[in-house]
């Protein structure tokens, strides 16, 4: 019985310390860890009055339906007042590759998928000549989440509004390389200029992701004689996913 009142008073006296000290405990055989606020709130309860001030069950985990659920509310730039559906993109947790592209198009907006039209079969297509399935092996996403009017290309303060949505997609599910359709993409991801007919077959790195840049299906349907370097380009996938695998 003494023991205990003696350490329920030992208990008393340090947090009377610590209240004249500022709220710091000095023990240094315990963590530091703010007791009391000199107002004489504990730290748990000036976290929980103001949430500014740090979270006390920790920061909340990120996830794919949270980024999907946060771009579909979007309103950071003027397409969010003229689409019809966000198109936050679709696809596996733990993808082999992810696809890249510049902006939902007219079906994309109706149906908030994104490669749904021809482009989209088009590109289905691509995937099963190198063995991979959209959804067994993918995810595919955009540049921009909502379409620009008249499928113009993305405004700089549109694309600094998206960005950090599709860094966070990346950065969760962790792909084993990226695959960008078209100039949009490539020329924002890469940080260059120059045309695909250059930049093709080169091998870049997105944070830290190997990245490799090609045509855009809608432009290789419409030029066939782009197949060939898609193709090179296709190849050059599957021997990076075969080398990491």
């Amino acid at each position: 019985m003494e023991q205990k009142k003696l350490k329920h008073y030992w208990d008393i006296l340090n947090s009377a310390e610590a209240y004249l000290r500022g709220g710091r405990r000095t023990d240094a055989s315990a963590p530091p860890e703010l007791l009391y606020t000199p107002g004489g709130e504990t730290r748990k309860e000036q976290l929980s009055s103001n949430p500014e001030a740090g979270d006390v069950h920790g920061p909340t985990e990120d996830s794919l339906e949270k980024i999907a659920e946060e771009v579909r509310a979007c309103r950071k730039c003027r397409l969010g007042e003229t689409r019809r559906n966000a198109v936050p993109g679709e696809g596996v947790s733990n993808p082999k590759l992810m696809i890249i592209g510049e902006a939902p198009g007219a079906q994309e907006d109706g149906s908030g998928l994104p490669f749904v039209g021809r482009a989209g079969q088009y590109l289905d297509k691509w995937l099963s000549a190198i063995n991979l399935s959209r959804r067994e092996d993918v995810f595919i996403g955009n540049i921009i989440k909502c379409r620009p009017p008249d499928n113009r290309d993305p405004l700089p303060d549109e694309t600094a509004a998206c960005m950090p949505f599709l860094k966070r997609q990346l950065d969760l599910i962790q792909p084993r390389v990226i695959l960008t359709l078209g100039r949009i993409s490539t020329h924002i991801l890469t940080d260059t200029t120059e045309g695909i007919g250059k930049l093709h077959g080169r091998v870049f790195h997105f944070r830290g992701v190997p990245l490799i840049p090609t045509y855009h299906p809608s432009g290789v349907l419409r030029n066939p004689v782009y197949r060939k370097p898609v193709w090179d380009d296709l190849q050059k996938v599957q021997r990076i996913i075969e080398k990491q695998e």
